[in-house]
């Protein structure tokens, strides 16, 4: 195994996609850790530990990739939903509002870790009541942070963002990009 090698830790799919578009060669691991927050751990904190953690839960040699994106609204964070009335729930308190997604990314080797997190705000338009339903009876929100794909079927839910659109998807390629190239 080359020592050069890239290993993004996670089993996301939009990740996988997202870093194969820097023409990289990589493979996956997916990393298993406890992702429960701390009681009075503050978002960014929360994010960028188990971006941390999850890079260390994986062995091998070369350069590790590993990822935690949150919703946060109000320093409240929005994690995966686990129902479908949690699923409303976040949709609606989205709804008219901003929020901001975190991405936290842990990049390291046996010399050398760096972590970092990357904040985009993303603007809701108000949504109906109707909207809300259907989109959470499509399935979509219920393996995402804040119960939404951007990518995906709320692609029209969002009146704006300000920040990196791939940070919303789940990888900032940008800054990864410029990390990487430091490695």
């Amino acid at each position: 195994m080359e020592t050069n090698q890239l290993i993004l830790a996670s089993a996301s799919p939009r990740r996988r996609e997202l870093l194969a578009t820097l023409g990289v060669d990589f493979r996956i691991v997916v990393p298993e850790i406890d992702e429960t927050p701390r009681p009075n751990e503050k978002p960014r904190a929360f994010a960028e530990r188990m971006a941390e953690e999850k890079a260390c839960a994986v062995d091998g040699a070369g350069i590790i990739i590993a990822a935690d994106t949150i919703v946060v609204q109000n320093e409240r964070i929005l994690g995966k939903p686990s129902d479908a009335a949690q699923a409303r729930e976040m949709l609606a308190a989205l709804s008219g509002n901003m929020h901001e997604v975190v991405t936290s990314v842990c990049v390291k080797n046996a010399g050398r870790t760096v972590v970092f997190s990357v904040v985009t705000e993303v603007v809701f338009r108000t949504l109906t009541k109707a909207e809300i339903r259907n989109y959470v009876a499509t399935g979509e929100p219920m393996d995402k942070a804040g119960a939404y794909a951007i990518q995906g079927g709320a692609a029209h839910m969002v009146r704006s963002i300000n920040g990196s659109y791939t940070n919303v998807v789940g990888l900032p390629l940008c800054k990864l990009h410029e990390i990487l190239i430091s490695f």
